[in-house]
């Protein structure tokens, strides 16, 4: 195995290269942090702040309750909440009583939360009221014993209550009187009545969270993860980030049904005394108001967030010197829009740059991270401590010598459990290699240097092959990137007859600029100058936006799958 070097020296001494991790649950950690600084702000939502003692009894309270519905040691809970304390506290008490928490996003599909709940097997799903209807219409599908819908109004301060239930609360659509569902206060009221013992002992290496794929592959897989894998992320996180003190807030627009939100944003503060600014739900425009009112100290979200935050009219004349820590992570961040943010953090009066990370949820989120002293141009930086990160020959395991390109394998304390009810892909993707260690196989190409850090490259699965020769996209997506026209663009591979693939770009242009024939041109004339024959689109589509995944992420295959449906001539 390479001797990779992460030093991670930095302005605040060396970070060691390991690290205590706790030894129980993810709540027992949090526990300790209550002792420490109950007084301490755990949460802030819509303006109302809650003690970590305050919430602390709200996860006692809830775990009781789960109690007195008979959850069990084992059992699975599905989560389908945005950025709110209900769901905060439920997915804490859910690890109190020793069972499993479900993440799913609430904005899914009838037919997508009835597959999460039968490859869950959860006995039990919490819900916003909103969404009531769309688990109405699968319940006869499923054997979900208990259905808790909670509200938004439930959690908020009573001036900003007034104004909710006047503006989005009419909206929705009210649930009918004998519905099968407990209302999330009746719920909590049912834990004020249980008298039997509800803590179940476990520990560090057990089941804790189920995590989705993106679907990256084609298919949606659940993500078993531990109690060690989030606790040991939590250690990782501030170890990378020296500059971090107790109190400190970060701006968690990021969902908690990702790892990137429910790891980084919300957990990883938590077990160290920071403060959660829970965003269920944001615009551009809304998400550069909190950060000018917040004064946060730390963000964390996908290239296009920050691509839109500099668009933002409001951002105009705020003072960012409030930010330690700018996160970028699940999507690859162009050379072009980190110059562009790093010079629009340093008009804002921002004492840092972004920093670019890498992960997957195989591994929760992150294991690697720009280091806050230098940065290579296209780097991902260096694995976190105790985290090794290796490149081998595509379809082997054997490795490849610093520069050479293969896939990317990550070793370390927050390598998943394994994928839910599918041990073939998880034998396919949990390898142990000739040094005895488990390696994550990513699926994604990449290389490294002699210092140890990482270059992402792409997918495997979304390498171009045309006329025999591999074509990257995300390249290609730098070079349009770089241009002064564009905004943003995505490069896919068209099926061809003779070529098997050819290259399409779809181009968002910049504010003001409308599509013509003389930018296409200007642009294909630039194509020439700067990519290969082979690799040159053949067409390039302007588009006013592209569509994106539930998390952000530029949504390629929504292209692809357009590019196929279309007509033929």
């Amino acid at each position: 195995m390479s001797k990779v070097k992460t030093p991670w020296l930095n302005n605040y001494g060396d970070v060691p290269p390991h690290l205590e991790y706790s030894s129980g649950t993810m709540y027992e950690a949090v526990e300790k942090i209550v002792r420490e600084r109950g007084d301490g702000i755990a949460y802030d939502f819509m303006g109302k702040k809650t003690s970590y003692r305050l919430f602390a009894a709200d996860v006692e309270r809830c775990a009781r309750a789960l109690g007195a519905l008979g959850i069990k040691k084992g059992d699975s809970v599905m989560i389908c909440m945005p950025n709110c304390p209900q769901a905060v506290v439920m997915f804490y008490a859910v690890n109190v009583v020793g069972a499993v928490s479900n993440m799913v996003h609430p904005l899914s599909s009838e037919n997508e939360i009835e597959f999460y709940i039968k490859e869950s097997k959860s006995v039990a799903a919490i819900t916003l009221d909103q969404f009531y209807y769309k688990f109405a219409a699968i319940r006869q599908n499923v054997n979900l014993p208990n259905l808790i819908i909670a509200s938004i109004k439930d959690a908020l301060a009573l001036p900003v209550k007034v104004g909710y239930m006047l503006t989005e609360g009419k909206k929705i659509k009210k649930i009918p009187k004998d519905a099968p569902v407990i209302l999330w206060n009746s719920f909590l009221r049912l834990g004020d009545k249980y008298a039997r013992e509800f803590r179940v002992k476990r520990k560090a290496g057990d089941p804790a969270v189920i995590l989705y794929s993106g679907g990256t592959t084609g298919t949606t897989k659940g993500i078993l993860l531990s109690n060690l894998n989030f606790n040991a992320l939590g250690a990782q996180i501030i170890a990378t980030n020296p500059m971090f003190r107790a109190g400190d807030s970060m701006l968690a627009v990021m969902p908690i049904f990702h790892g990137f939100g429910l790891g980084v944003c919300i957990h990883s503060m938590l077990v160290n005394g920071g403060r959660c600014i829970l965003v269920p739900r944001f615009t551009a425009q809304s998400y550069a108001r909190l950060i000018k009112k917040s004064r946060c100290n730390f963000i964390a979200g996908v290239p296009t967030l920050y691509e839109a935050l500099i668009r933002q009219p409001m951002m105009e004349g705020v003072d960012l010197s409030c930010l330690k820590g700018v996160f970028s992570g699940g999507d690859s961040l162009s050379v072009e829009l980190k110059k562009k943010f790093d010079k629009f953090l340093a008009e804002h009066n921002c004492s840092v740059q972004i920093r670019e990370g890498y992960g997957t949820t195989e591994c929760v989120t992150a294991s690697c991270l720009t280091p806050i002293h230098m940065a290579k141009e296209g780097s991902i930086g260096q694995p976190f401590p105790d985290t090794y990160y290796k490149i081998v020959k595509v379809g082997t395991l054997e490795e490849q010598p610093y520069g050479e390109e293969g896939e990317i394998c990550i070793s370390g304390p927050t390598v998943m459990l394994g994928y839910l009810n599918n041990p073939q892909e998880t034998a396919d993707t949990l390898k142990v290699h000739p040094d005895g260690l488990t390696w994550v196989h990513t699926g994604d190409l990449g290389i490294m240097d002699d210092e140890g850090f990482v270059y992402f490259r792409q997918r495997i699965k979304r390498m171009i092959i045309t006329s025999g020769y591999n074509v990257y996209p995300s390249q290609l997506e730098n070079i349009l990137d770089a241009h002064e026209l564009v905004h943003m663009s995505c490069v896919i591979g068209v099926p061809d007859e003779y070529k098997i693939q050819k290259v399409k770009a779809f181009v968002v242009l910049k504010n003001g600029l409308g599509p013509s024939d003389r930018y296409r041109d200007i642009l294909l004339e630039y194509c020439k100058k700067n990519i290969a024959k082979y690799a040159m689109p053949y067409e390039i589509e302007f588009r006013e936006s592209l569509p994106t995944t539930l998390v952000g992420k530029v949504a390629y295959r929504k292209l692809e799958e357009q590019e196929l449906n279309k007509p033929r001539a």
